[in-house]
């Protein structure tokens, strides 16, 4: 078994456990207080449930995409923090609400950590072997802390928020439209412009790879310049 493949399991299994683990541990807990007190309790248990059959659907789709696992694994982390905490008011113990705030943000942090350690096993180190994989491949910009380009199965995209709002932060091209790839090495004294709006972006010595799709011209800087276009190259049509 390879590297990849090695990967490719860890990664899927902790993926798992954020969108099927979570709201299964999630219902569990609520079954077992709900069976301490009345009846109408038990309707508590819609709440985990719900998450268990989203955390099914989600996880279709985005069991490749490591840009969502951060998203889903805070939020589902957070509710289940909160009902933990909050549903034993239900069958009439009050103390355990008291521990609301502690017990979301603790959700939060450890849904995030599963989160990261699964983007972190898939992605560190990258290798151009991960380019036969049918994961979205997320490389960061250096100097801009929250852009990157995400290299998908047919597409490239540049955008400078996780989660864009508007057209102006993002560009996508079909990957049959990139004509060109080039390392390139910057001096750090360049004044970098972007066809989209990009935010507290700070120029730095380094590689950098030159990117032509579409007619337009890109200069990304990124410590991870010859796996980029190693990628690109590989996942681009012949």
């Amino acid at each position: 078994m390879s590297d990849v493949e090695r990967r490719h399991k860890r990664v899927q299994r902790v993926v798992a456990v954020i969108y099927l683990g979570i709201p299964s541990v999630l219902l569990a807990v609520v079954a077992w207080i709900s069976s301490t007190g009345p009846a109408a309790a038990w309707i508590g248990c819609v709440v985990p449930a719900a998450m268990l059959v989203v955390g099914w659907v989600l996880r279709r789709r985005h069991r490749y995409q490591p840009r969502w696992w951060t998203g889903v694994g805070g939020l589902f982390g957070g509710i289940a923090g909160l009902v933990i905490t909050l549903f034993p008011l239900a069958t009439g113990v009050w103390w355990p609400a008291i521990l609301a705030l502690p017990g979301l943000i603790a959700g939060v942090i450890a849904g995030l950590a599963l989160a990261r350690y699964a983007d972190r096993v898939l992605l560190v180190p990258v290798v151009p072997e991960l380019a036969e994989t049918p994961y979205e491949l997320v490389f960061r910009l250096r100097g801009m802390p929250l852009a990157a380009v995400l290299v998908g199965a047919d597409s490239v995209t540049i955008q400078s928020h996780p989660m864009p709002r508007s057209a102006e932060q993002f560009r996508t091209y079909p990957l049959t439209e990139v004509t060109g790839t080039f390392e390139f090495s910057l001096s750090g004294s360049e004044r970098l412009k972007f066809p989209i709006a990009v935010n507290a972006a700070v120029a730095t010595a380094g590689s950098a790879v030159i990117l032509q799709a579409s007619g337009d011209d890109w200069v990304l800087p990124t410590n991870q310049s010859d796996t980029l276009i190693d990628v690109l190259t590989r996942r681009k049509p012949d």
